[in-house]
């Protein structure tokens, strides 16, 4: 094993969002950094993740927006079968293209050293190294006066008798296929499940969905109950209270065949694929953490404190790896977060109250701050109300009513908590969330703020003169 004859300022594990936001930020301060990747450069988001499955899902909706033509009087129009391969192939190649600018393009500008290789912690805790072995066995040894894990997290895969033997998908083997399955049972009732779902129907696949509670259990239950009637307006079919108990493949048709407990009784369910969407984990088995005295938790997570570092007080750790929400956005924030802290000693907090939540299905879910039961929870005594997507203009034109905005407020000071919304770019309205939550806005102050007409988010307005008004009796732009 040879060593570096560079002692590195910091050195970082992983080349995703959080581990570039770092390496940029403490490239930009005059450091010496290095970092490691193992498999391909720039992280999930961009190889698995992100890029790929809205690149996708943009696909499925143009499709779905030919065969819902009809919704607008004098429309028809058609949509034959899709060309999996070409779809994927096109996938692949906007993903290299924004590899290339987003993530080599941009190491090789700032001029960091690129280390190709598994990592791992050796020697003293006091005096911690990385080994990094690759692909064709060579080692060598990377020394840094401070480290940033970044290895992010892999889809995780509850243990079912008979899965491993079935060749079962996940959100990022089901990104590669060739082809459209005829029908696919997708196991899970989150953001991954819920998108992979809609968008292989939309494709031509015959889904069904196996949730333990329910859609989106950690948001509100109206955009649960929503998401639940937009999915089955589109055919998708979704099972509550399942949980698999087996699976094997049927030895004749090729079928996948599910064993599932459903409210106590046990059914069986049949489908040419199974797509499992049960969740991350973060990535550590293999970073011989304990070596160095940095402590994981329960589910493989590297455990921080506020400021990002880990138990040893020359590692921190960024991103989907510690276990905090796992947004991209949140990774590149650790990132800069950790180095400010690790190099320039700047005893930082990331403040979490506000991070925006999407889930892009059509229309998509989004949510910002308190639903209405950590509010009560959290003792506050608060007021809430919920408007139909029937009363926001924007909707009603674009014949697309299937969807609401629910506002949660304290009840004593009538200031905004949080918002969530089931709408065509409901993202879009998240963000105005933030700024709104993040002023302290109240409810007042929004309802008799400018608000554009025909627009979506004109129907945060609409929500907070609803506290005070009834609006299906205001008139189009009533201020």
């Amino acid at each position: 094993m040879k060593a570096m004859d560079t002692t590195y300022d910091l050195a970082v594990i992983g080349s995703g969002g959080g581990a570039f936001a770092a390496a940029i930020r403490a490239t930009n301060l005059g450091k010496r950094v290095a970092m490691i990747e193992r498999g391909t450069i720039g992280g999930t988001c961009v190889n698995t993740g992100c890029v790929p499955s809205k690149a996708l899902l943009a696909a499925a909706a143009a499709r779905h927006v030919a065969l819902d033509a009809a919704r607008f009087p004098g429309l028809t129009a058609t949509a034959g079968r899709v060309d999996m391969a070409a779809l994927i192939a096109g996938k692949d190649e906007l993903i290299g293209t924004l590899r290339s600018k987003k993530y080599l393009d941009l190491a090789a500008d700032y001029g960091w050293d690129l280390h190709r290789g598994d990592a791992a912690f050796y020697g003293a805790a006091e005096s911690p190294r990385l080994k990094i072995t690759s692909a064709d066995g060579s080692s060598w040894t990377v020394h840094a006066d401070q480290y940033l894990i970044a290895t992010g997290a892999a889809p995780w895969v509850p243990r079912v008798d008979g899965l491993e033997d079935i060749g079962y998908l996940t959100s990022t083997t089901a990104m590669e296929l060739g082809r459209v399955p005829e029908s696919l049972l997708v196991i899970g009732g989150g953001s991954v499940a819920l998108e992979q779902a809609q968008l292989f129907a939309r494709l031509g696949s015959t889904v069904t969905m196996l949730v333990r509670s329910r859609l989106a259990s950690g948001e509100e239950p109206e955009a649960s109950q929503a998401l639940q009637e937009v999915l089955a307006d589109e055919g998708i079919r979704v099972i509550r209270r399942a949980v698999p108990t087996a699976v094997h493949r049927d030895a004749v048709s090729g079928e996948v065949v599910v064993t599932t407990t459903i409210g106590g009784d046990s059914q069986i369910l049949r489908a040419a694929e199974l797509l499992v969407a049960t969740g991350r984990r973060p990535v550590t088995a293999t970073l011989g953490l304990e070596a160095v005295g940095v402590k994981v938790g329960d589910h493989g997570e590297v455990v921080v404190d506020d400021h990002l570092r880990t138990t040893n007080p020359q590692i921190w750790a960024a991103g989907d790896v510690t276990g905090h929400p796992q947004f991209v956005y949140v990774a590149a924030a650790h990132g800069t977060l950790a180095v400010n802290n690790a190099l320039m000693d700047a005893n930082r907090r990331i403040d979490y109250r506000h991070v925006p939540r999407v889930i892009f299905t059509s229309p998509s879910l989004a949510a910002v701050g308190m639903t209405d039961k950590q509010a009560r929870e959290a003792g506050i005594r608060c007021d809430c109300r919920v408007m139909a997507l029937e009363h926001v203009p924007r909707a009603i034109v674009e014949r697309d009513t299937r969807g609401l905005i629910k506002m949660v407020t304290d009840a004593d000071t009538g200031r905004i908590l949080g918002i969530t919304a089931v709408a065509q770019h409901a993202g879009d309205i998240a963000a105005a969330g933030v700024y709104m939550l993040e002023a302290g806005m109240t409810v007042d102050q929004v309802a008799n703020l400018w608000s554009p007409y025909l627009t979506m988010a004109e129907g945060l307005k609409l929500t907070a003169q609803s506290f005070t008004a009834d609006v299906a009796r205001l008139s189009c732009c009533a201020g």
